[in-house]
């Protein structure tokens, strides 16, 4: 048996090949095909998330939901008193209502999203508001809030823009304060990856067509269960090669430990469909309640 290598030798070999800088930023599995939407058209892609909570001088406590479209920039940011129900449908309806409808809505998996884990084929009231409006919710996996990495990095901007800045005295001044924001963000603020443009511009400038809602009211919660229409949910499957769909557990073939899959629930079939790279690996009678 060869006599092993001293300490210095061993030292020596991992300089030389790299190895003794420590990994920064987030984790990423090495190889695995991350199934990015496109957005290059407008409103292909809004991310939305909730910011907070947060707090006024005083006892004013309030959350941001915060909205962006991928294409250009623009966003939309409203202030809610509580982050369930009617408060988020309303939310978001107003963001429709000045952005556009878009084509996909991307999210977390925070509850006020996707319903419950103790109905998780119930369809919350976000996936309900979507469904109804030919809008397909998308997912992103747990604990991996990067995928929605636009809008967490419009949320810093918002907390240091508005948050840290903009002095309020009474709930009242939320909504005008939030909306001076907004307005001032997509006509002043001006990306790199759009060439130096503001969000206003980029979208003055295309001729995509914007679908908005048909009324300024939005829909009165509890919404209507939905008859057709998809939604998504994007996880990583680990070595146990479960899929877990808000809180529900499916088990995978082998080919799907390690890999991304999109699980898409076709409502009108009642399928849950499970794809690697647009491939199906597994379906499921997914009976919606």
């Amino acid at each position: 048996m060869a006599p092993l290598p001293s300490l210095r030798t061993i030292n020596r070999i991992v300089q030389r090949e790299g190895l003794t800088h420590r990994r920064t930023g987030r984790y990423e599995p090495s190889g695995k095909k991350y199934p990015q939407l496109p957005h290059e058209r407008v409103n292909q892609v809004h991310q939305t998330d909730y910011v907070g909570p947060c707090y006024l001088h005083g006892p004013v406590r309030f959350y941001s939901l915060n909205s962006v479209d991928l294409a250009t920039g623009r966003c939309a940011v409203t202030p809610v008193l509580a982050k369930a129900g009617q408060h988020t449908i309303d939310a978001i309806w107003s963001h429709w209502n000045r952005l556009g409808i878009p084509e996909h809505q991307q999210v977390d998996n925070e509850p006020v999203f996707y319903g419950s884990r103790r109905h998780p084929r119930g369809m919350g009231s976000l996936i309900r508001l979507c469904l109804a409006q030919g809008v397909e919710p998308w997912f992103i996996p747990m604990a991996e809030p990067w995928r929605n990495g636009v809008v967490e990095k419009f949320n810093d901007h918002f907390r240091g823009g508005f948050l840290r800045r903009i002095v309020m005295e009474g709930a009242d001044e939320l909504g005008p304060q939030s909306l001076r924001f907004e307005q001032k963000h997509n006509s002043r603020y001006r990306y790199s990856k759009l060439k130096g443009k503001t969000p206003l511009a980029v979208f003055q400038q295309s001729r995509d067509l914007i679908r908005f809602p048909d009324s300024d009211a939005a829909p009165s919660y509890p919404l209507p269960k939905p008859e057709a229409g998809r939604y998504h949910v994007v996880r990583f499957i680990r070595s146990d090669a479960l899929l877990d769909v808000f809180g529900e557990q499916f088990s995978l073939p082998a080919e799907a430990v390690y890999e991304y899959v999109i699980a898409t629930i076709d409502v009108a079939r009642q399928k849950l469909v499970v794809n690697i790279d647009q491939l199906p690996v597994a379906e499921y009678d997914y009976r919606l309640r």
